[in-house]
């Protein structure tokens, strides 16, 4: 029979999939030896199996039953016991940790007459009956899906009717009239009594748990963060150990390092006389771990030990949760710490110089997309003019402005109409998670480095400035009131600032960060702080593990020389149909208006010069370096009026229109289209309109031989687009073949050019062992090829359907921004297959936008591609993800 059930002594770390990451860490703290309440959890398969079926798989609860006894046993007493109850808590723990996005609930076991006898056994009437209220709490908002507000609202009227803001000023009896308050709530809410039997408490909470794997919060946050949806949670039975009871308990979360800035040193929050709840919702403001020290050096001392031994255990930061219960110290959970970018790149690189981890390990631990924040630009050092209201908690770096909102809701209506926006809140909870990822920034009055807030907006990416306590945030009245009597209202911009803590009322201006001025060029590894040493040192070994190379799509000379201090080794897609917008337009509207063979060859005669210049500029920025050059590929529509513009304005002027504008209006009638990105376009025009690629080859092979003339080193490379059949292919090459040789012969310098196609529709693929007797190279074009093998226009389709089909799980991520592996990476893997059968030896690339895409980019390695392009901005992201992928595929 399958096993559901394993106690804490059964497992060890390396069984996350079976035990969650929670479950296998405090299986691995057992197994350590370091004081671990005693426990069980409940696997994923039986999540799996519960989420399927509607229900517990047999066998489940008998084994819940041995392993409870087994509890009780160790523990000495029963759950719930009415003298001297066991009290567990019923914690989820998916395999990657999904912070507050799912549900726990504490202190199951308690009820009327239990909860004397943990007073009686605690010597504390109020901290019995505070944990009675907690698990009402809780489980009503939890278990019964109740909404919290009416709980809180009946704390809130009970701190004012006993004058207070805080909870800990509340009395035993205040939190006797709570309970029977929320059992109210939970009478009139959930229509049933809450439940006192011990057991049924817990099996109710287990069903919760699993539940909340597919709760609104936790599939977005698995969206953000590309967590598998199949996965489902484990459930984490443990013992409970109470942080407040009294000013020696207390609970704290610390870190191994800095996670907002990766240097080493003791890191933390701690608060006394308080349950972990406490500090994850940052409902109280923490200390710092450090004044632990003073508080109970006894427990800090131990602590720092666990930590040490933890970190060179995990060879990692780690994030730790305890709780001191009197004096004594115990370990609720550990996991590899979540980081800001910038702690990442720091942290790899000190293990690296420590010897806990090699340089292929360092450079495993950072990702693409993490190297893309360390690019994004920063406040400037001098602010003239502005007004600083506060400075709060560093909590995740970055420079984020935007519009204040005080909710959720509105951070995503603001966002979805384009605009910037910083949720300004008290605490978050994880119901703010949708507006977190539509803000540009988070800014709390409340928490500490470990609240929710700092911890997902550091996991996101996200700028957050967390515990600005000077700050009256009012949520309900849309307001924020700094010290000095400042009032920020909704719409109001701020800028904070998440490397210093600063919040500025107004937009503050930015810089390039200064990992974009290492790229430049405009500071050396050497003369830059640790965290550009950090990424130079791994960007260097990325480069020497990488088996593909990586290009860049450019268009201008600009564009091209900023790709190549950005690291790229090549163009891999300049798109000629660029060169021809604004002054040039009109050039192209002679040549579709031309009548005859004589009326096109003189537009072709005025647009080749101006096309040679932009070859020139290319080669030049790009010497010794290959350039991947698209002929012209724009729907025709591009190119002309719009159709209702220009029949309204050749009708209104009647018989005084310009004969150009009703010559124009005649073309475009003729050659309207109802779906542009499936008509005359790429290799289409070209043969319909003859000399344009002529045209092109001439300028392209003119401005090589120049280049080389004057010295340099051109490698054009020539790319047909919108291939379908190999005839197409054949009859422009022939062409080309013939003006290569032609201006090889009148300038007298050869420089040879490979003549390629882009492979970017469906019947490309499947024929590509016939195509690639024809071309010399391929070059994906996954853009249209996603667009052509699913059927959808892009532009169309993503504002209409994608977010319902991202809910429906049809799509987990949308496929024009991670390459869709099942269709359209068959597609590139069957045509890199046959296309190297039929040539040995060819060259395969890619050059749609997911050539950027660090995911995309390990696919491409998969397949053996030669290398990847993407814009000049994403080279870094992808150059590092290109030697992951090696050292990933242990290549």
């Amino acid at each position: 029979m399958a096993k559901f059930v394993y106690d804490f002594t059964e497992g060890n770390k390396d069984l996350k999939d079976l035990l969650g990451g929670k479950g296998a860490n405090l299986a691995e703290m057992t197994n350590l030896g370091l004081p671990v309440p005693p426990g069980f959890t409940i696997t994923t398969e039986a999540c799996r199996h519960y989420l399927e079926h509607g229900g517990f798989p047999d066998g489940l609860e008998d084994e819940v039953d041995r392993h409870l006894a087994e509890l009780e046993r160790t523990m000495g007493k029963r759950l719930g016991q009415s003298d001297d109850p066991l009290l567990v808590s019923v914690r989820s723990g998916a395999k990657f940790s999904m912070p507050g996005m799912m549900e726990t609930v504490l202190n199951v076991g308690l009820n009327d007459e239990s909860v004397h006898g943990l007073a009686a056994q605690a010597g504390d009437e109020r901290f019995a009956w505070d944990s009675y209220r907690r698990l009402v709490q809780m489980f009503g908002g939890t278990v019964l899906g109740i909404d919290g507000e009416l709980f809180e609202d009946a704390v809130e009227d009970a701190k004012k009717a006993r004058g207070t803001k805080d909870d800990v000023d509340l009395t035993a009896e205040d939190f006797k009239d709570l309970v029977e308050r929320f059992k109210g709530i939970v009478r009139e809410q959930a229509g049933r009594e809450f439940p006192t039997d011990p057991r049924e408490q817990m099996d109710l909470a287990v069903r919760a748990v699993f539940d909340s794997w597919n709760a609104d919060r936790a599939i977005l946050y698995r969206r953000q963060e590309r967590i598998p949806v199949d996965l489902g949670t484990a459930v984490n039975i443990c013992s409970m150990v109470f942080g407040n009871l009294g000013m020696d308990s207390g609970t704290g979360v610390a870190f191994t390092r800095d996670p907002a800035s990766g240097q080493q040193g003791i890191y933390g929050d701690y608060l006394q006389n308080a349950q972990g709840e406490d500090v994850v919702a940052g409902i109280r403001n923490t200390v710092p771990l450090t004044e632990l020290e003073r508080l109970d050096r006894t427990s800090y001392d131990q602590l720092l030990q666990i930590m040490e031994k933890l970190e060179n255990h995990y060879l990692d930061m780690c994030d730790i949760e305890f709780t001191i219960e009197r004096g004594k110290l115990w370990m609720l959970q550990t996991r590899v710490g979540k980081r800001t970018a910038a702690a990442a790149f720091r942290i790899a690189c000190q293990l690296l110089d420590q010897g806990l981890i090699d340089a292929d390990e360092a450079a495993r631990r950072v990702k693409g997309d993490q190297l893309a924040q360390l690019m994004f630009p920063r406040f400037t050092s001098t602010i003239d003019g502005i007004t600083k209201l506060t400075r709060g908690m560093n909590a995740s770096p970055g420079a984020a402005v935007g519009k204040v909102v005080f909710t959720s809701e509105r951070a995503v209506e603001l966002a979805e109409r384009g605009e910037d926006v910083i949720l300004v809140r008290r605490e978050t909870n994880p119901d703010d998670l949708a507006g977190m990822m539509a803000a540009q920034g988070v800014l709390t009055s409340r928490g500490g480095k470990t609240s929710h807030a700092a911890v997902v907006a550091r996991g996101m990416g996200k700028t957050c400035v967390c515990g600005a306590e000077e700050l009256d945030v009012d949520v309900k009245a849309g307001r924020v009131t700094a010290p000095d009597g400042t009032t920020v209202t909704e719409g109001d911009v701020i800028s904070i600032d998440g490397s210093s803590g600063d919040v500025f009322l107004g937009e503050v201006p930015v810089e390039d960060s200064p990992v974009v001025r290492y790229f430049e060029g405009g500071l050396t590894a050497a003369d830059g702080d640790d965290l550009v040493k950090a990424v130079d040192r791994l960007m260097r070994h990325a480069d020497e593990r990488a088996a593909l190379a990586v290009r860049a799509n450019a268009d201008n000379p600009e564009d091209s020389a900023r790709a190549r201090r950005f690291g790229a080794r090549g163009i891999g897609l300049c798109r000629t149909e660029h060169m021809f917008l604004g002054d040039r337009r009109r050039l192209v509207e002679t040549l579709i208006l031309a009548e005859d063979d004589a009326g096109r060859r003189a537009a072709l005669d005025d647009l080749e010069p101006l096309q040679r210049s932009d070859f020139e500029g290319i080669f030049e920025a790009m010497d010794g370096q290959p350039v991947t050059i698209r002929l012209i590929d724009p729907p025709l529509h591009e190119f002309l009026p719009d159709l209702t513009e220009l029949s309204v304005k050749v009708a209104l002027a009647g018989d005084g229109a310009d004969p150009r504008d009703r010559s124009l209006l005649e073309a475009v009638n003729r050659l309207h289209e109802q779906n542009p990105m499936l008509g005359l376009r790429g290799v289409r025009l070209g043969l319909v309109i003859p000399g344009l690629f002529g045209m092109q080859v001439r300028a392209i092979a003119e401005a090589a031989a120049a280049r080389r003339a004057a010295g340099g080193d051109p490698r054009p490379e020539i790319m047909i687009p919108l291939v379908g059949a190999v005839q197409e292919l054949e009859a422009v090459r022939d062409e080309a073949r013939e003006i290569l040789a032609a201006v090889a012969a009148e300038t007298g310098v050869d420089v040879p050019a490979l003549i390629g196609t882009m492979i970017e529709l469906p019947r490309a693929a499947l024929t590509a062992g016939q195509i690639a007797e024809a071309a010399e190279f391929f070059s994906f074009g996954t853009n249209d090829l996603t667009q052509t093998t699913w059927g959808f226009s892009r532009d169309d389709v993503e504002a209409a359907f994608f977010s319902r089909y991202l809910e429906l799980g049809i799509f987990g991520v949308s496929p024009f921004e991670t390459l869709d592996r099942d269709g359209v990476g068959r597609l590139v893997r069957i045509a890199a297959q046959e296309g190297r059968r039929a040539r040995p030896g060819l060259k395969l690339g890619i050059c749609g936008e997911h050539g950027g895409d660090p995911d995309s980019v390990h696919f491409c390695h998969e397949v053996g591609l030669d290398y990847v392009s993407c814009s000049p901005f994403r080279v870094p992201v992808a150059r590092l993800e290109a030697g992951r992928a090696a050292i990933m595929a242990g290549s």
